[in-house]
């Protein structure tokens, strides 16, 4: 694999020091408007705002300060994780910050952190369920503690602000140097022989050891993947796969156990890879991926088929009513696939990026960004009941979006992905620049070499499939380059046309991967690349028994779903009622997706059940509309679902 030697350090999350594909961060690409620029807004204006209210009020920050008086555990609230979500908080306000320039955010940011620095322990130790008269002691609950967890998290949050902010005076840098120099003495070769029982301090370990240039801390990282595997936890009645401390990293086929941690993991391990040359590690992460995208995925791009667990099912166990699909598993899966594009270069990994930030990513706020789904649900067979906006909901409920959890990981896990959004459209290497995300933005920044390019994103996609890109400068010298852009599998008969200021245009066609560009690029060039966004029938792998026999429709990334508020036509309240008419093809007009559906009609029989040989009844088809699966349950309380059984 060819590598490539990072000159300085982007704005974005992940910056591998050698890797196939550089990414380009927040200071070189600037989403300007459309569909993320729209989420990006309202994260700014609301969700960072009501996280920071609701860490306050739920007592979740406030622990800090108990701490710092020595009155814990009396009057700590939250769960033993809550400090990760103040750690998560302060990455998002990092990345915003780092967009925005927002001085109320600074002003926040620096005085959150203050309170956070007053309550870490002289060797560095930080936690607020731990280590005290009256509470555990340090590292004794390595299964459920999340010590390490939280340092993790605090880790990613000092790289956020080291990399928007290099030098700022806050401190956050130092106190996770101080507090990763403590997890190096303890879980050291010469230290405790354990591992956390939910990854992330792994990711980062990794990339604070890419900020610092502190190699004990990769060290550190790869000691961890490397233990995970030897059964060093307590055994729990889900298995030690729920922890994924059941095969060794570098053995295992597939995901499995708890999605999220299973994903957190799986970045780490690649970071781990990627960062030590271990070529095999990184080939057993790309078959797990494969094997994990093709068999233990939702069309949405969701993952996590078990309530109880929060887990990955078995091969092809994918039930709709029963999805999990927690918000946090969706941002690990875009953790894991986004450190493989950057390893290899492969555009299926941005294929699985875009699937999932459209549908779990964008589908969990609510359009004022102040309330979330925890769990994405593809069939809601009851409608929600609203949740009370001044309560904390149990984390499970996929009835309709609560505005905060008692285990309230995924606001702040959304919060930090749209707010660092900008680093993931784009990347480059010795030869150009690629395009792998779809939004309007512009982009500045130089390869290696010197040579500076500069062009602007025009398009409303998803709205529709075109996508423009004006160069904004001459190629340095007449020095061609290449730009990429990526075309998703979806995307059959897509076509790229190239219209220069001086010369033919040219025009041909894209097929699913990749298409590039070359040439001594000059002002006014524009490459324009259309993608096919009619709606498609898509049908499941017949082994998935949980929707064999049912179709979903989808438009360019974006899923469909049928709610019950749409059914008044079809004469029945309830998606239950209804199947796809025969030969239905799906159709857009006045701006929404309609297909045509058949009324079952309701039966009192005393049995569900009938003799296989009896003629169905005939009924009129019935013209209704979907709404894209982002935007569900937004119109009060609803059945819904995405896989809608085909009439024979």
């Amino acid at each position: 694999m060819t590598m490539q030697t990072t000159i300085a350090a982007p704005q974005a999350p992940v910056v591998p020091p050698r890797s196939r594909l550089r990414p380009l961060g927040q200071s070189e690409v600037r989403i300007t408007g459309g569909f993320w620029g729209d989420r990006q807004a309202v994260n700014a204006a609301g969700t960072l705002v009501h996280i920071g209210s609701r860490l306050e009020s739920e007592g979740w920050l406030p622990n800090f300060d108990l701490a710092v008086a020595g009155t814990l555990p009396e009057g700590r609230r939250g769960r033993e994780f809550s400090d990760s979500e103040v750690y998560k908080y302060l990455e998002a306000l990092a990345w915003e910050i780092g967009r925005t320039s927002d001085p109320a955010l600074e002003e926040r940011f620096r005085a959150v952190v203050a309170r956070v620095a007053a309550a870490q322990e002289p060797d560095g130790y930080l936690n607020t369920m731990f280590g005290r008269p009256g509470q555990g002691a340090r590292w004794s609950d390595l299964e459920w503690g999340h010590e390490l967890y939280c340092l993790g998290h605090l880790f990613q949050a000092a790289v956020a602000r080291a990399r928007t902010r290099p030098g700022a005076d806050d401190g956050l840098l130092e106190i996770a140097r101080r507090a990763a120099d403590l997890v190096c003495r303890e879980f050291g070769p010469d230290g405790r022989d354990g591992i956390c029982g939910h990854a992330e301090v792994e990711v980062g370990l990794a990339e604070l050891a890419r900020v610092t240039g502190e190699h004990r801390y990769l060290e550190q990282a790869r000691l961890f993947i490397e233990r995970h595997g030897r059964g060093t936890l307590r055994d729990i009645e889900w298995g030690r796969k729920y922890f994924q401390d059941d095969i060794p990293v570098r053995d295992a086929e597939v995901l499995r156990g708890h999605a999220v941690r299973a994903n957190y993991l799986s970045a780490g391990a690649t970071d781990v890879a990627v960062d030590t040359g271990d070529t095999g590690l990184l080939d057993a992460l790309r078959r797990q991926w494969e094997r994990t995208v093709a068999r233990r995925t939702y069309v949405t791009g969701g993952q996590g088929s078990h309530h109880q667990d929060e887990a990955f099912g078995e091969d092809w166990e994918l039930p709709a009513d029963r999805a999990y699909s927690e918000t946090c598993a969706g941002v690990g899966s875009i953790m894991f696939a986004w450190r493989l594009l950057l390893a290899g270069g492969d555009p299926r990994h941005a294929d699985l990026i875009e699937r999932t930030l459209y549908n779990v990513v964008a589908t969990s706020p609510a359009p004022d960004g102040r309330s979330f789904f925890y769990a994405n649900t593809l069939h809601q067979r009851v409608p929600g009941v609203p949740a009370d906006p001044d309560a904390t909901s149990p984390r499970a409920s996929s009835s309709l979006r609560a505005p905060w959890f008692e285990v309230s990981c995924c606001p702040p896990n959304v919060a930090r992905t749209l707010a660092s959004l900008d680093a993931y459209l784009a990347t480059s290497d010795d030869e150009g620049v690629q395009l792998h995300q779809y939004a309007p933005a512009t982009v500045r920044t130089t390869l290696d070499d010197g040579r500076a390019i500069a062009f602007d994103v025009e398009t409303d996609y998803p709205a529709s499939g075109r996508i423009r890109v004006i160069s904004r400068a001459d190629a340095a010298t007449g020095a061609p380059w290449t730009l990429a852009l990526r075309v998703p599998s979806w995307a059959e008969g897509a076509r790229l046309r190239v219209t220069p200021v001086a010369g033919p245009a040219e025009e041909r066609e894209a097929k699913p991967g990749a298409v590039e560009v070359r040439r001594a690029f000059r002002a006014g060039d524009v490459v324009e690349l259309e993608l096919p966004m009619a709606p498609r029938l898509t049908a499941p792998d017949e082994r998935i028994d949980a929707v064999r026999g049912c179709l979903v429709i989808e438009r360019g990334p974006e899923v469909f779903a049928l709610e019950s508020a749409d059914l008044g036509p079809a004469g029945v309240d309830d998606v239950a009622d209804v199947a796809l008419a025969p030969g239905t093809t799906p159709v857009e007009r006045d701006g929404r997706i309609w297909i045509a559906v058949v009324p079952h009609g309701r039966s009192d029989a005393a049995w569900p059940y009938a003799d296989a040989g009896g003629q169905p009844q005939e009924a009129a088809s019935v013209d209704v509309p979907l709404v894209p699966y982002h935007e569900w349950a937004e119109r009060g309380p609803s059945t819904m679902r995405v896989w809608i059984p085909a009439s024979t």
